[in-house]
């Protein structure tokens, strides 16, 4: 978003006119706000405004906390209005903990990793769409999940309605869909839902 209409949005949101904006749509929110109800150690990565981030902490147990993983690299005046607004957002909803972390996911992996804290039971996706992005994203956080975790990807799935030319939607069909430690439980749109299985559990594709 260029710097002028950043600015704009922010001012207007600020008074009320605008939204926050997301590339979440609603279908695809709710999913995310169904798997993501009671847990209690979540991460989010790519929060932009915090639409979804808002919904998850709503959704979320009262005792957790949700990591909110994004880098929000600063304007030429040092400003990040798209955190300012997620930031805005996500204090509306007093539930449980928010720790703001900013850098990219698989940093974030390894700070968690570093913090030695017990496996993520919900990580959502959203971050870089590259194949690198992606492939790191899921390298990363697919060793922290435990089993009955669950983990979403956006961005992840073509459908008619969507259509989306992209690697994360490729690297998903070639990489993810073949990755035993993980079955398909919803999919909504562009977003995949997968669960962690128990070491030793036969791979299952729980839609069929």
């Amino acid at each position: 978003m260029p710097a002028l209409s950043a600015a704009l949005h922010f001012a207007l949101w600020r008074v009320g006119v605008r939204q926050a904006r997301s590339e979440t749509n609603a279908r695809e929110r709710d999913a995310l706000a169904r798997w993501a109800r009671g847990r209690l150690r979540l991460v989010e990565i790519g929060v932009a405004q915090g639409v979804t981030t808002r919904q998850l902490r709503a959704a979320m147990s009262p005792e957790a906390e949700l990591w909110a993983v994004d880098p929000y690299p600063a304007n030429r005046a040092g400003l990040r209005f798209s955190e300012m607004i997620a930031r805005g957002e996500v204090s509306h909803v007093p539930n449980g903990r928010v720790r703001w972390i900013r850098t990219i996911g698989v940093d974030a992996a390894k700070l968690w990793r570093n913090e030695r804290r017990p496996a993520p039971d919900f990580v959502f996706i959203d971050g870089d769409h590259s194949w690198k992005g992606i492939s790191e994203d899921w390298g990363a956080w697919g060793e922290l999940v435990g089993p009955g975790g669950i983990i979403a990807l956006h961005d992840s799935r073509s459908t008619p309605e969507h259509p989306l030319d992209a690697d994360s939607v490729r690297f998903t069909q070639s990489v993810v869909h073949a990755d035993t430690r993980f079955r398909i439980v919803e999919e909504v749109d562009s977003l995949t839902v997968l669960e962690r299985l128990a070491d030793g559990s036969p791979p299952s594709k729980a839609l069929d």
